[in-house]
């Protein structure tokens, strides 16, 4: 089905998958997550729009894939082997989420799909946005029978480049904000930020700060959460749930850091979302698994750093528990 034309012109297509107790609906404007249902709640888990073209500014993140280099690179600035790249700034100075241009900007196609899943491809010329390439990428959401929703990212290249995408979907297990939700993180350690929101390269106990999640905490927290994670553990595992009295949604990822947004500084107006209205301070959380953010620029942090041979993988996945309440 098509959706609508991007602002290049180029035709936006819409597909839908369901297993089990859950359904969503997809679009290959920026590879996005539009809605994700399970059977016995009447909205959509996952925010976004039944406009597309909401997706094209105020709610250009909501749902999508975003990079090449999620988060944030301290003035656009990193250093790449024996060279120095200059990537496009659209924040404060800073690059954001790919720049002005990044991924969830752009038409993906679909490469292929079944009732239960699809696969978006997209390759990302050399030197968009400052990045050495072609980066050849897909980016494959599935539902499982239980209802889980499973997204697996796979990248190459043929030269040395920063490779760091995220999936950017809000979540509010009630359609309406995170009042009543709590939040438990599986991490020892977080990353300071300056006022900026760039990691200030040290690497924090989340012990005795408000950053401690390790049991469940209330939402909205007392502190903003704009925060990267470092998550305990390797490999693929349970890493954070968010959950109501009536719901749990487990996120389970190989990642190495779950960025997570509480959508403090939130306002979609005038674009409207699928309640009907703009979308405002903590109507949803994001929570991105990933690798840290400005990672370049810190000998500490996990390299970001995709090479010719060697192919970019990563796989989360996010269950959904409905609670008996009986």
């Amino acid at each position: 089905m098509i959706l609508g034309l991007a602002p290049d012109g180029t035709k936006i297509e819409g597909i839908e998958i369901a297993n089990g107790p859950a359904r969503a609906v997809l679009m290959t404007y920026g590879a996005t997550l539009c809605r994700f249902h399970v059977d016995g709640i009447d909205t959509s888990l996952a925010l976004g729009s039944p406009e597309v073209e909401s997706y094209f500014a105020q709610m250009r993140y909501f749902g999508a894939i975003v990079g090449p280099v999620a988060n944030r690179i301290a003035g656009g600035v990193a250093p790449l082997d024996d060279d120095v790249l200059r990537l496009a700034v659209n924040e404060n100075g800073n690059a954001l989420h790919g720049g002005p241009n990044g991924l969830s900007q752009q038409v993906w196609t679909i490469a292929s799909s079944d009732a239960q899943s699809v696969t978006f491809h997209h390759v990302v010329s050399d030197g968009a946005d400052g990045l050495p390439g072609p980066i050849d990428m897909s980016v494959t959401y599935a539902l499982v029978s239980e209802g889980a929703l499973e997204i697996a990212i796979t990248a190459k290249s043929d030269r040395a480049t920063l490779f760091n995408p995220a999936f950017h979907g809000y979540w509010s297990l009630t359609g309406s904000g995170l009042d009543g939700h709590r939040l438990t993180i599986d991490a020892d350690h977080y990353l300071p930020v300056d006022d900026a929101l760039i990691p200030t390269g040290d690497i924090r106990p989340v012990e005795g700060t408000p950053f401690d999640l390790r049991r469940p905490t209330s939402l909205p927290a007392t502190t903003d959460l704009d925060t990267n994670f470092c998550l305990n553990g390797d490999g693929f595992r349970p890493v954070a749930t968010l959950e109501t009295d009536a719901m749990a949604m487990i996120v389970e990822t190989d990642a190495p850091g779950l960025q997570v947004y509480d959508a403090a500084r939130l306002n979609t107006a005038p674009a409207k979302g699928h309640h009907g209205l703009p979308y405002g301070r903590h109507a949803g959380l994001a929570m991105e698994p990933q690798y840290w953010p400005d990672a370049p620029n810190h000998d500490g942090f996990p390299s970001i750093t995709l090479r010719p041979g060697t192919p970019f993988r990563q796989f989360s996945r996010f269950r959904f528990i409905r609670k008996d309440l009986s």
